[in-house]
């Protein structure tokens, strides 16, 4: 890889960091209130779904296309887990409201299995993010003469800089864990249940709109 490819690749990872979903707020939330260590274990389940999804956008773009391109039964499903998991965080837990005066006391013990499969599965229901690394194989890998090392070494570094930059987001977010109270947690639980209910309605959604399918329908066309 030339300094340019290089630089883009890791230009296209920090980027990718701040793209707004569900798995950004749920990192923010995990970092501040389960701490970095359990903030990054989280992320790394995150990485493990992009890696399986460029796998598959490899390995099997082509026939995986042409069996879902049409199907918005991948939508539905994704944006119901979404949907469940929110109303699941937005009750978990919270049926007293604390007061301003309650004092935290933080004596959750994370379990570090259950959050990488959390960031896995959160991560790998989106079809969307499935979407993405379809058209970055086809567009990167048309630019790379589908060399399969240059490809290798091209999204390695994606995620990388990818994580890296996660990490900087998770170190930042655990500085604001001097200011939790039981209220200031509930709250954050509560507005991170609303935002995957809302998530979720608007995957459910785009199974409603042809024109989304329109996305696989191009890469098809510039895979042929």
């Amino acid at each position: 890889m030339n300094f340019y490819e290089i630089k883009e690749a890791v230009l296209i990872g920090f980027f990718l960091a701040f793209m707004i979903g569900p798995v950004f707020f749920m990192l923010i939330q995990t970092s501040i209130i389960k701490g970095a260590r359990a903030a990054i274990i989280f992320d790394l389940g995150v990485i493990l779904g992009d890696v399986v999804f460029i796998l598959i956008a490899y390995y099997g773009s082509r026939s995986l296309l042409e069996k879902i391109k049409d199907d918005p039964r991948l939508f539905y499903l994704g944006g119901a887990i979404l949907l469940i998991y929110g109303v699941i965080t937005f009750f978990r837990k919270n049926s007293h409201r604390p007061s301003k005066t309650d004092v935290l006391v933080l004596t959750e013990k994370s379990n570090y299995l259950n959050l990488f499969l959390k960031g896995f599965f959160l991560n790998f229901i989106n079809v969307g993010v499935l979407a993405f690394w379809l058209g970055m194989i086809v567009v990167i890998g048309s630019n790379l003469q589908m060399n399969a090392s240059k490809i290798f070494n091209y999204f390695s570094v994606i995620l990388v800089s990818y994580l890296t930059t996660d990490i900087g987001k998770i170190l930042l977010a655990k500085k604001l864990k001097k200011k939790l109270t039981p209220l200031v947690i509930f709250k954050i639980k509560r507005g991170m249940g609303i935002l995957l209910i809302v998530f979720g309605l608007v995957l459910i959604f785009k199974g409603f709109i042809p024109k989304e399918n329109k996305l696989f329908n191009h890469v098809i066309e510039k895979m042929e």
